[in-house]
């Protein structure tokens, strides 16, 4: 299964990347992020959708031709809409999910952007929010948008994760590791 999924990842980001560079030539980068968008919401709010996107079994003249009629209802045209129609008739419609993942980051990359994963024990004020956005910016050194999860076994605390990076100040953590230290004592 690990092998399936890097092969994914793989095609997803050449083909993020290649439709970053067309779009960023066209000035319409975040035109197709929104398209992209909804015709991921389109394949989420569907299984007929999603089995055919899935399915070795659909060709890829059925796919194309469902795509584009997909796209033509959903207002889907221009770079994103022909994209969509090219990955139909390579047959990587599977990696579509990922490529629109794929697409999201390298826009954030290239405009100096990244992603706080925060986990806390409780949700955070807007005041809090803003201070540890303002902290990770100055430890990052780019704009970070945060993607905040409460999980009330962490007790209190929180744990950041930025890209491989993480740091835990979770009382959870604390407790566990004070429990540790006091059996090697004992």
């Amino acid at each position: 299964m690990a092998d399936n999924s890097q092969y994914i990842s793989g095609v997803a980001e050449r083909y993020a990347s290649s439709l970053y560079e067309l779009a960023a030539q066209a000035k319409s980068v975040d035109a197709v992020a929104k398209d992209l968008d909804r015709f991921q919401a389109l394949i989420d709010g569907s299984a007929d959708l999603q089995r055919l996107v899935k399915s070795p079994v659909f060709s890829a003249e059925d796919q194309s031709r469902a795509i584009t009629a997909l796209i033509g209802k959903a207002g889907i045209s221009g770079l994103a809409g022909n994209f969509l129609q090219v990955v139909a008739r390579n047959r990587r419609l599977f990696a579509v999910p990922a490529i629109v993942r794929s697409y999201h980051e390298t826009v954030a990359r290239e405009r100096g952007e990244v992603t706080a994963d925060v986990t806390t024990a409780h949700a955070l004020s807007a005041a809090q929010e803003k201070e540890l956005k303002v902290a990770l910016s100055g430890v990052t050194g780019k704009t970070v948008t945060l993607d905040v999860t409460v999980d009330l076994s962490l007790l209190g605390g929180l744990i950041v994760k930025i890209g491989s990076r993480q740091v835990d100040t979770s009382l959870r953590t604390k407790l566990s590791t004070l429990k540790h230290a006091l059996k090697e004592v004992g």
